[in-house]
């Protein structure tokens, strides 16, 4: 399933199809992790970048997963589902801490107009101060968004201050080399996830 969310509801895809391909990292077989099946399989998710962090530097793909990394797509004026999300990631990284695994926090904004380096690291810093916060110009967003197969729309047509924008709600669990092996919706509990993401990073040895 792919999440579509919202200030007042949450939008059910269901992405059909037969999986087709399993996600090889590193010649790891991650398939008794892998609960979340989409059409292509999770080789069609992910991209490579250059955007702009929240410290102001610019960054590649490669540079931001250097680690397991939980990858959101949110934006900090978001009223309600953002917060719940990075909150629920920011948990999950921190019980996956505890346990001995070094797993990051990532949010890519889709409101890339309002959302500065300064105004990202503001709002990731609320959730844990290790959360990445990346930024770039308008299309480079969209660019890095197509690349997830992320669905975002910013309703400022009428109003270019104070709008909402719609925005898919997945959780991508990125590997290292910008390789993406799973997806989590946002029911999923911080402890479940945990548990998900450890798997993987105990696949990886």
């Amino acid at each position: 399933m792919l999440v579509i969310g919202s200030v007042a509801a949450a939008i059910v895809l269901v992405a059909g199809g037969v999986y087709v391909a399993q996600r090889d990292t590193g010649g790891v077989d991650f398939a008794s992790c892998r609960i979340g099946n989409v059409a292509g399989g999770m080789d069609s998710f992910g991209t490579e970048f250059q955007l702009t962090r929240d410290d102001g530097q610019r960054v590649s793909a490669e540079q931001v997963f250097t680690k397991p990394s939980l990858l959101y797509f949110g934006y900090t004026m978001c009223p309600d589902v953002c917060p719940m999300d990075s909150a629920r990631n920011a948990d999950a990284a921190a019980l996956l801490k505890d346990q001995g695994m070094d797993v990051q926090t990532v949010m890519i904004t889709v409101d890339p107009k309002r959302d500065t380096p300064e105004v990202l690291k503001d709002f990731t810093d609320l959730f844990s101060e290790d959360m990445i916060g990346l930024t770039g110009t308008d299309e480079e967003i969209a660019a890095v968004n197509k690349g997830w197969r992320n669905y975002y729309r910013a309703n400022d047509q009428e109003d270019d201050e104070y709008y909402l924008v719609d925005h898919m709600t997945n959780t991508y669990l990125v590997m290292p080399g910008n390789k993406t092996v799973e997806f989590f919706a946002r029911d999923v509990s911080p402890e479940l996830m945990a548990e998900r993401v450890g798997c993987f990073v105990n696949a990886m040895g």
